[in-house]
């Protein structure tokens, strides 16, 4: 077997203008950036304005339920982009933020894991250096190498000493429930998710094939609950989205072969529609069949729901997730 040569291509021969062309490209190639950061994300717009200044790329964190912001640079990392991320995170209340370069210099490596210790989990500072590759004649390929990211020992310890032992050790308990529930994610439905790092919450999200809305799992006080939440950031729209399928309920129902909770949600502005089950997370012995019951329930839900994603959309003139 003839073996080629992997060979590196400078990544300003490919992307050679970071606003027009790097920033428009990993705005439509979003799932590159999730792989790398081990989260499931959603990439928004570019040029946002943060006061007199525009920031590359915001989007969400789907994984952690926060702002996530995006800073690029076709350089070497230096003092004026460091402050840019600094100045756009406070700007838009951002929890998680990616600083990306064609190299990290190590004194800018060690003020990201300054801040990753700083803000323990209240934030998240990852720093990634772009590249390129080929083989060959082989069309170009992008990489991304973490040079800084979160420290999860770190948020642990944060957490327990912010809340205590008591709620630490629960705290435990849901850490371990999810990460058996990702290996089986992971293994069964490979596309539902891109999150590595099991929470410690007593819920967990995963993309929706309906923008604007997630796949929840929870642990409400003794149950369980599978649902498609939506919560788009604007209250007007979550209704329009919930009343366009609340439109359907009858052939949405029928598809799931059950009855759905249909909650608008209104103190919240937001709403769900979900299913419930008995449960509760000390019950270690039970953790399959709460693991099995939130899969299969999903599963059902996304695909009763599926047939209505564009109609939902159109709701608000919102084009589906693909």
């Amino acid at each position: 077997m003839e073996l080629g040569t992997l060979t590196a291509v400078d990544p300003r021969t490919v992307w050679q203008h970071e606003a027009y062309d790097f920033t428009p490209w990993l705005l439509a190639h979003a799932d590159a950036l999730a792989d790398t950061l081990g989260i499931d994300l959603e990439l928004t717009a570019n040029e946002h304005p943060v006061g007199g200044f525009a920031l590359d790329l915001i989007g969400k964190d789907l994984t952690n339920d926060c702002v996530l912001i995006v800073e690029n640079q076709l350089t070497v990392t230096d003092h004026l982009h460091l402050g840019q991320v600094l100045t756009y995170a406070a700007g838009t209340d951002a929890a998680t933020i990616v600083w990306i370069a064609v190299s990290f210099r190590e004194e800018h490596r060690q003020a990201m894991d300054w801040l990753n210790a700083l803000a323990g989990e209240d934030a998240r500072f990852f720093g990634i250096e772009i590249g390129a590759v080929r083989i060959g004649d082989s069309p170009v390929a992008p990489t991304f190498t973490l040079r800084a990211q979160p420290n999860d020992w770190h948020a642990q310890l944060s957490r327990a000493a912010k809340s205590g032992a008591q709620v630490s050790a629960k705290g435990q308990l849901y850490r371990e429930f999810w990460g058996k529930f990702l290996e089986r994610v992971h293994a069964e439905r490979p596309s539902w998710t891109r999150a590595k790092v099991p929470t410690s919450e007593n819920w967990m999200t995963m993309p929706s094939p309906i923008k604007g809305t997630v796949n929840g799992f929870n642990f409400p006080p003794g149950q369980l609950r599978a649902e498609l939440y939506i919560d788009t950031g604007d209250s007007e729209a979550n209704t329009r989205i919930f009343d366009a399928l609340h439109a359907h309920k009858a052939a949405i129902e029928e598809r799931f072969g059950g009855s759905l909770q249909w909650e608008p949600l209104q103190t919240r502005k937001a709403s769900r529609i979900a299913i419930y089950s008995v449960g509760d997370v000390i019950q270690s012995d039970a953790y399959d069949d709460y693991i099995e019951w939130f899969i299969r329930g999903s599963a059902r839900l996304r695909e009763a729901l599926a047939p209505c994603a564009s109609t939902a959309m159109a709701a608000f003139n919102l084009d589906p997730a693909t």
